[in-house]
């Protein structure tokens, strides 16, 4: 899927904030201290749903529809339904496969570029109802919800802005056809936790690229599904840059505001404040000092990383072959949940209407490996000592809502882990707690070999998780030093990991 124009400079973005100065958004004054400015970062946390997303970590995307048949990535809106006939569709199967690989949410194309709908819509003939499939009685968007409720998964749906079907696409009618086909995805299928959308934007048939209302569509979703994240041309949750499953090794989730719409901000008293990501929003760097100190408002509004298991992102038998190994999925994770973000795997049902088995394989063996890595924290039983720490066991809970942090108003601090007995690891796991903000900048690990400490990691943030690899080391202490921190750092859990040695 490709995504055009998700980095244009001037798209619109609506973003809800619960109470003023104390939540995910900020207003900076200008003429504000770097101190001051950095202590406000420091504060600003995930809304509700977006905590709640964050913590998934995994998440799946299901490419279904015309393209399956046709075989194209990209399909041009004059397909015949009468091709669309997944003969075995099992939308269990599908979720089923996804909950057992340890994801936790699935999200479902309800409508591709070509703009066939999944579901039986009132809007446009080109939809499942014209279909062969159940004598077009049948609606994959149903059945998948359905599937997702039976088995506890949250449940997502992706709606292409661009329809290279619909007769009005490029004009003002357009919005209220979408919204419309919005209104019946966000009523008919019980709760929908994410909405997703891409910048994809052609020519309609009159030659005119259409004007996207965005606001008007978030407007509907945060009525209509309020607990919904709005992805990726949405105020919720932005693209990562890439889809190579490859993120930022410095991924700040609290990112600036620019051009705000101050007139917009007083009426409203910051209950629904508009703004622009400043440029580029795929660059190395976008949360750093340098990058918020001349800021007009702070938000927090995190990554997400997407990929395919495939080469395409629909079912194509000849990538049977081409399925992404266990390997390779694990080294995806470390790149992306590994570097604060959310990934978002997508696993494209074949023509039959089943996650194919060359994928289900390749989802079961990284599973297993998986589990198998994280089963064991190797600092389990340590003894920890910090001179300027408190809470320090919270550290080793299991449980990412209690912290350790520093005394007074410490911004750095030196924590030791000394094991029973001598450890060898090659996985290194920190967290902070972001509901109360994510803070360290700078942070270094050494381990003790013998009477001699050597250093292991230097790197900049951490965030909700940061999963770092390297060769196997042998040690009985770590030692974690926090460099910089642009509040008392909290930190949630650490941990110590060995990956078996046919999977290094």
């Amino acid at each position: 899927m490709v995504k055009q124009l998700f980095l244009a400079i001037g798209f619109t973005v609506l973003c809800i904030s619960v109470t003023a100065q104390k939540t995910n958004y900020v207003q900076l004054t200008p003429g504000e201290s770097e101190r001051k400015i950095i202590q406000k970062a420091a504060n600003i946390v995930p809304s509700t749903r977006q905590l709640r997303w964050q913590q998934l970590e995994l998440t799946a995307f299901f490419h279904f529809g015309m393209n399956t048949f046709t075989g194209r990535e990209w399909g041009d809106g004059k397909e015949d339904p009468a091709i669309f006939n997944p003969t075995a569709l099992d939308a269990v199967q599908w979720v089923q496969t996804m909950k057992d690989a340890g994801f936790k949410q699935v999200i479902v194309t309800a409508k591709h570029h070509d703009g066939f709908c999944l579901w039986p819509t009132k809007t446009t003939q080109h939809s499942v109802k014209n279909s062969p499939w159940k004598n077009g009685k049948g609606d994959v968007v149903k059945e998948v919800a359905t599937a997702c409720k039976k088995l506890g998964m949250g449940f997502g749906i992706y709606l292409s802005p661009w329809d290279r079907n619909s007769p009005v696409y490029g004009t003002d009618a357009y919005n209220d056809f979408f919204v419309q086909q919005l209104t019946e995805l966000l009523t008919g299928y019980g709760k929908v936790d994410e909405v997703w959308f891409d910048g994809a934007n052609g020519e309609g048939p009159n030659g005119k690229k259409q004007v996207y209302d965005f606001n008007r569509w978030y407007r509907l979703i945060r009525k209509l599904q309020p607990q919904a994240v709005i992805a990726i041309m949405g105020p919720d949750v932005r693209w990562v840059g890439t889809e190579s499953g490859h993120g930022r090794s410095m991924e700040w989730s609290v990112v600036p505001t620019n051009n705000l719409d101050q007139d917009r901000i007083a009426a409203g008293s910051q209950q629904g404040v508009i703004f622009k990501p400043q440029g580029d929003m795929t660059g190395d760097d976008l949360g750093s000092r340098k990058k918020i100190v001349n800021a007009k408002g702070l938000v927090w509004y995190p990554a997400e990383t997407d990929v395919s298991i495939r080469p395409g992102w629909f079912y194509h038998a000849d990538q049977d072959q081409k399925v992404k190994t266990p390997e390779e999925l694990m080294s995806i994770y470390f790149t992306s949940v590994g570097m604060n973000s959310v990934l978002l795997l997508n696993v494209p049902p074949d023509k039959r209407g089943l996650i194919n088995e060359h994928d289900v394989k390749t989802l079961q063996e990284w599973s297993r490996i998986r589990r198998e890595l994280f089963k064991i924290n190797l600092l389990k039983g340590a003894a920890i000592t910090c001179k300027n720490g408190l809470n320090m066991p919270a550290m080793l809970d299991g449980n990412n809502a209690t912290h350790f942090t520093t005394k007074g108003t410490d911004t750095a601090t030196v924590i030791l882990f000394s094991l029973k007995q001598a450890k060898t690891f090659n996985v290194f796991s920190v967290q902070e707690n972001i509901r109360v903000g994510q803070r360290v900048e700078r942070f270094s690990v050494y381990y003790k070999n013998g009477d001699q400490w050597k250093p292991l990691i230097q790197e900049s943030t951490i965030g909700y998780k940061r999963l770092l690899r390297f060769d196997p080391v042998t040690a009985d202490a770590i030692r974690i030093e926090i460099e910089s921190s642009r509040l008392n750092p909290a930190i949630a859990e650490v941990g110590l990991y060995c990956s078996p040695a046919e999977h290094r």
